[in-house]
Order: structure tokens, then C-alpha cells, then sequence
């Protein structure tokens, strides 16, 4: 499998059930999409599909929203999954794109450099036909994981604020505009609306298309509208560390790798009174 952020459905088809290879659904989905991400596990999924839980592979002990845990402790999980050293991955999710990129970043914030999104995720796969398997899912054996974490890859709220500080790097927020601009309440209780002062907006939405990334010069166009300079490093950010990952692919795609993700995001930073907030544009 090629290094690159997507395979194709076809690709997939072709080489289903190898022994190295290994399929995630990485569905997930916010409250207030009145989803159930396991359901739709049940109902169907690709072939050999392992369900992989956002919240179930967090640090439990956190009091924010799937935090990443340690790394022994994803390393016994993903072990526990039968996901072992050397396995190449492919994930997907229900929406297209929506919770898939935020697992391969955790994948490859651990160690893991062959891991991709299947193009247009489940809904793609169906489309085009691919078998679909029903139940609890497959099961591995168990397999031995190594974590390797990439430390400079996740950024905490004192990155944040020096980057913010000192202009060493753009803050782009994935959050929706009006969330952003602190018209919405937030949907977690405790945190307050609005956004890091001298943060910028790129919902994750508008940068993509029927489940997919759109084309590299409508994603350029879009940062543009929102004040990012591509020439100059990115922290990504949102609610919780999830649709942030949409925008850090992106920007991966775009051949301008972000230098961090904000774990914590706004779930964390809107909570804690000592962090400065901004309201409208």
C-alpha cells in the first residue's frame, strides 16, 4: 500500500483479506447527529472490518472528551485488537469523511506509517457494490503493538497560546463559523462560546464534497478565504480533537503538513477560565 492519505474502493476490492492488511471502521459521530456508530457496525460493514472506537481507545482517566492515552496503553489495545507491528491499515467511516481522519492521526501519532482512508468511507463502498458482512464483527488474535510516539505531533494549551503569542504558527479552527464567532452555546456543559483570540476559521465542512476532500485548488481557495497562509505552520483545533484532523489532512494533501494537532481543542481551552476568549469574526 502506498503512503498516501487514500485508497480507492477498487483498490480495496482487490486486495481484501490479506493477512497484513487491515480494515477499521472508525465510525464515530456527535450527540447531536443521533447516530450510533456500533449499530451501524452491526447492520454491516466491510468484510473483516475491526470496530475502532474513538472513545474506547481515549485516556479514560481524562475528564476531556478522547483524549489520547498513554502509549503502553494504546499499545495494549491495539495488541488487544490483534493489530500488531508491520500491519498496513485502512479506515473508514460512515459519513465519508468525518471521524476516519482523526484515527489515522492517532494511528500515526503512535508509530503507524502505512495507514489510509478509504476515499468516500462506507457509503463509497456500498455504492460501488462491496460486500457487506453483518453481526459483531471480526476478530483477530491477538498481536504484539510497539507505540512510538510522536510527541511534536500533538500540541497542548501552552503551545497554543505561545504560537498565538509569538505568531510562530497559525491556529486554524475546524468548528462550525457560528461556533466559532461564539453564537451557538457550546454542546458541552462548563464551556464557554467563542474562539482563541487571533485563531482562524476553516470549518471542516467546506473542505470537502460528497464525503471526500475536494480538489487541491478548492482547498486552496478555502484557507485563502479564511486568512491561512499555506507558507507558514499550522496547529489545527476544534471541539474536541476530532474534526480537526479533517483540516490537518488537508492541509497534509496540499503537501503543507500542519505542525500539530490541539488534543484538547476548544473542549479544553473554552473550559478553563485563565484562557483568553474571542467572540465574532
Amino acid at each position: 500500500m502506498a503512503l498516501t492519505p487514500f485508497v480507492t474502493v477498487d483498490w480495496l476490492k482487490a486486495h481484501l483479506g490479506q493477512p497484513d492488511l487491515v480494515v477499521l471502521d472508525g465510525s464515530w459521530y456527535l450527540p447531536a447527529q443521533g447516530k450510533d456508530a456500533l449499530g451501524e457496525y452491526r447492520a454491516g460493514h466491510v468484510p473483516g472490518a475491526i470496530r475502532f472506537d474513538i472513545d474506547a481507545m481515549s485516556d479514560e482517566t481524562s475528564g476531556l472528551p478522547h483524549m489520547l492515552p498513554r502509549p503502553e496503553v494504546f499499545a495494549t489495545r491495539m495488541g488487544a485488537l490483534g493489530i500488531g507491528d508491520g500491519a498496513r491499515i485502512v479506515v473508514y467511516d460512515g459519513l465519508g469523511l468525518f471521524s476516519a481522519p482523526r484515527v489515522r492521526w492517532m494511528l500515526r501519532v503512535f508509530g503507524v506509517g502505512d495507514v489510509a482512508i478509504l476515499e468516500g468511507g462506507y457509503p463509497a463502498w456500498v455504492a460501488a457494490g462491496g460486500a457487506v458482512e453483518t453481526g459483531q464483527g471480526h476478530s483477530r488474535a491477538p498481536a504484539s503493538f510497539t507505540a512510538a510516539f510522536s510527541e511534536d505531533a500533538v500540541a497542548d494549551g501552552q503551545t497554543v497560546a505561545n504560537a498565538l503569542e509569538s505568531g510562530s504558527a497559525q491556529v486554524v479552527d475546524a468548528r462550525s463559523g457560528p461556533r466559532f464567532r461564539g453564537e451557538e452555546a457550546e454542546p458541552r456543559p462548563g464551556v464557554r462560546p467563542g474562539h482563541m483570540p487571533g485563531a482562524r476559521n476553516v470549518h471542516y465542512a467546506a473542505l470537502q464534497s460528497g464525503g471526500r476532500l475536494k480538489e487541491a485548488d478548492a482547498l486552496k481557495a478555502v484557507f485563502a478565504e479564511s486568512g491561512v497562509d499555506l507558507d507558514r505552520p499550522v496547529v489545527t483545533t476544534c471541539g474536541s480533537g476530532v474534526t480537526a484532523a479533517i483540516v490537518s489532512l488537508a492541509l497534509e494533501t496540499l503537501g503543507r503538513p500542519p505542525r500539530a494537532l490541539y488534543d484538547g481543542s476548544w473542549s479544553e481551552w473554552g473550559s478553563d477560565p485563565q484562557r483568553p476568549v474571542a467572540t465574532g469574526a
